[in-house]
């Protein structure tokens, strides 16, 4: 499939996702279904404030946070707490972990690709 420019596919609200805490919403760009090599997903995220996507392992695939407004605290493949804000990008790799809280009260955006 070949794609020039795309809006918004679908608007999602998670709570608790991946066992984390409070409302993410996710607005998907792209996902398996478009079948793009190598993208597995490209959407933006909000994260609410206080709320949080709880550690999870990606077994086969790699996903980056690349965070466009807010600051935030990513739990990296060591469970060690990182402060992010604006402007950084946060990867793990195949067969690493990971999560993100919001622990302020302004939303967390971010970009979301996984591959």
């Amino acid at each position: 499939m070949r794609i020039m420019i795309r809006n918004t596919m679908e608007t999602t609200i998670y709570e608790n996702l991946h066992g984390g805490s409070g409302k993410v919403e996710i607005r998907t760009k792209i996902n398996q279904d478009d079948k793009v090599k190598g993208l597995k997903l490209f959407a933006e995220v909000t994260l609410m404030p206080h709320s949080s996507i709880g550690y999870h392992y990606h077994r086969d695939e790699a996903e980056g946070y690349y965070i466009t407004e807010g600051s935030g605290v990513f739990i990296d493949h060591n469970e060690e707490r990182k402060e992010v804000r604006t402007g950084d990008l946060c990867l793990i790799t195949k067969g690493q972990s990971h999560g993100i809280e919001n622990v302020t009260n302004n939303e967390l955006k971010f970009i979301a690709i996984v591959y």
